[in-house]
């Protein structure tokens, strides 16, 4: 006969299970997904190792369930202003519309959970250089059919620049948008105070505007390292 539990024991389970999930997204944020082990997340979270798995099963499991609670509400506010962006007829308009609509989320969705997205971004960020294969299939997982989609709308009002260009100018928003909310203090600090890097208003619309110049630029010439190597083999 499988025991009940008492009225006391279900009124914490809820409470370990969020102090279970900051635990590990702080130390995954700090010391990366490898060097991690379930026991040090129950000792930090004030658990016993058994409470994580009860609740997560895996470490991979618990990282997926700290996707999955912020990304849910970031996607689907990118999803419903991406919606709104493709309808504005002019294209420049169009442009900047779709870009705000993919960075404007990152700084404000999941700001009432603890830690903020500013945490969870700098999560991202270590899992990305960590390169784990399981932080990967659930980055991929997670963010890949939201990031074809932005993608897609950025080369509709972009439609004279290869889409492998586009791939490439939104690989680099990714990183300005990792490194703008993990260290803002950098921007601070070489303006000489003279801008707040920990700022968002300020910080959306200086990435949004340099953004949009970096996809309106011209389509790389793919000629030019073909005979840069030509010229270079010639010499030797």
């Amino acid at each position: 006969m499988v025991r009940k539990p008492t009225s006391k024991e279900t009124a914490r389970k809820p409470n370990m299970r969020e102090a279970i999930l900051a635990a590990a997204e702080e130390l995954f944020a700090t010391n990366g997904f490898n060097a991690v082990s379930v026991r040090d997340i129950a000792q930090a979270a004030g658990a016993n190792p058994g409470s994580v798995t009860y609740h997560f099963k895996t470490k991979d499991g618990l990282l997926l369930e700290i996707y999955r609670r912020h990304c849910g509400p970031m996607n689907l506010r990118r999803s419903e202003l991406l919606a709104a962006a493709k309808r504005v007829r002019d294209l420049q308009d169009r442009l900047e519309a779709v870009v705000r609509a993919y960075v404007v989320p990152a700084f404000t969705s999941g700001s009432d959970l603890a830690g903020g997205g500013a945490r969870f971004t700098r999560l991202r960020a270590v899992m990305s250089a960590e390169g784990n294969e399981v932080a990967r299939k659930i980055i991929a997982q997670t963010f890949d059919d939201t990031s074809h989609a932005f993608i897609d709308a950025i080369h509709d009002s972009l439609p004279h620049i290869p889409r492998t260009d586009i791939v490439w100018r939104s690989h680099f928003l990714l990183g300005a948008l990792y490194y703008s909310l993990v260290t803002p203090d950098r921007v601070s600090r070489l303006s000489r105070g003279e801008a707040d890097g920990s700022d968002p208003a300020n910080a959306i619309e200086q990435l949004v505007q340099a953004t949009v110049a970096a996809f309106q630029a011209p389509a790389l010439d793919q000629a030019a390292p073909a005979r840069r190597r030509t010229t270079a083999s010639s010499k030797t």
